[in-house]
């Protein structure tokens, strides 16, 4: 899954949330864009750290390769995605806020004048999360599985992630709970399963 495409439809959908957020502040004084900015990223970021994990270490678990090997490759996705996924999410609010500034420097503000998303706020929360998201598959793989169970304990455990955070992502989003969860889990099972076909026919071949 590619964490651009995540990142981009994924500030579309919550400056939505941001904007409901915002209506119902009158009953819940603890709404705020900067705190929707916090779960937007957080939750983006766990999902992505869950797929893009998960689909390394299952394709190089596919290859019939050792579990040193498996650890370090997952390893080295978990690190260099975290790190991506924070950078990219860095610039991509920090765009999202002077977008805000010039509009309410031009009297057309998009939210709350004093209520700009903060970018660092965002780049903190996608690296943890996606730390974190990404822990889930790497922890399980290099359990003392046989090798035979190995994958489809690991492919169980991400799919069960996978609907936690499409939940998550419902619901502060207002948009439907099964949708959402569909979408995670038949999106990341993809994701596995082409990995996984890809590793067990360079696996043969090499």
């Amino acid at each position: 899954m590619s964490t651009t495409a995540t990142r981009l439809a994924g500030l579309v959908m919550w400056r939505g949330a941001q904007r409901r957020g915002r209506q119902r502040a009158t009953s819940s004084p603890h709404v705020s864009s900067a705190g929707l900015n916090w779960l937007r990223a957080g939750v983006l970021g766990a999902n992505d750290g869950i797929v893009s994990v998960a689909a390394t270490v299952v394709g190089v678990a596919g290859a019939a390769a050792p579990t040193k090997t498996i650890a370090l490759a997952g390893g080295a996705a978990l690190v260099a995605g975290a790190l991506s996924m924070a950078s990219g999410e860095y610039v991509s609010v920090s765009s999202q806020r002077d977008a805000e500034r010039v509009a309410a420097s031009a009297g057309r503000p998009i939210g709350e004048p004093d209520d700009f998303t903060n970018p660092w706020h965002a780049a903190l929360a996608s690296l943890v999360a996606f730390t974190v998201g990404g822990l889930v598959p790497l922890l399980v793989v290099l359990a003392p599985w046989s090798v035979a169970a190995r994958v489809p304990v690991t492919f169980g455990s991400v799919v069960v992630a996978l609907v936690l955070t499409g939940w998550a992502s419902s619901r502060f989003t207002g948009a439907s709970h099964t949708r959402s969860i569909l979408r995670n889990v038949l999106g990341g099972s993809l994701a596995m399963a082409v990995t996984y076909g890809v590793g067990a026919v360079v696996g043969v071949r090499l």
